[in-house]
C-alpha cells in the first residue's frame, strides 16, 4: 500500500481571504437585471459580501445594492461572483428543511451621495 489512511486525509483549509470580515446581519435592497428585491447582507468585508436572497442574480451580472440606515442610504454597484442554493435537513420534530439561497458579490464602487454633496456646498 503506497498511501496510508492518515496520509489520504484532506489537509486543513487554507484561509484565502485578504481582509477581515464583519459578521453583522442587515437588510439591503437589490436591483439587477432580474428586477428588484430584498436581501440580507452577511459576512461583509472591504471587497464584497454575501447576500441572502430568494432570487439571486446571474453570475457575472451587476447588481445595485442599497444599504438603508437612519442616517441616510449608501449605494454601491457590485458584480455577482457566485450563487449558492443550500438545502439542509433538520430533525423530524422540527419544521422541515433549512434552505439558504444567495450570492457572493464583489464591490465595484460606491455611488456618491448627491444630497450629501449638495449640503456640503
Amino acid at each position: 500500500m503506497l498511501f496510508s489512511r492518515k496520509a489520504a486525509q484532506v489537509p486543513d483549509a487554507v484561509e484565502r481571504r485578504d481582509s477581515p470580515r464583519l459578521d453583522k446581519v442587515f437588510r439591503v435592497y437589490l436591483e439587477g437585471e432580474r428586477g428588484m428585491g430584498l436581501g440580507i447582507a452577511r459576512n461583509i468585508s472591504e471587497g464584497g459580501m454575501f447576500v441572502e436572497t430568494r432570487a439571486p442574480q446571474p453570475i457575472g451580472s451587476q447588481v445595485r445594492i442599497t444599504f438603508p440606515s437612519d442616517g441616510g442610504e449608501m449605494t454601491c454597484l457590485a458584480e455577482v461572483r457566485y450563487v449558492c442554493h443550500l438545502l439542509g435537513r433538520t430533525p423530524a420534530s422540527e419544521r422541515g428543511p433549512l434552505a439558504l439561497r444567495g450570492m457572493g458579490v464583489r464591490f465595484l464602487y460606491f455611488e456618491a451621495d448627491e444630497a450629501g454633496i449638495a449640503d456640503a456646498h
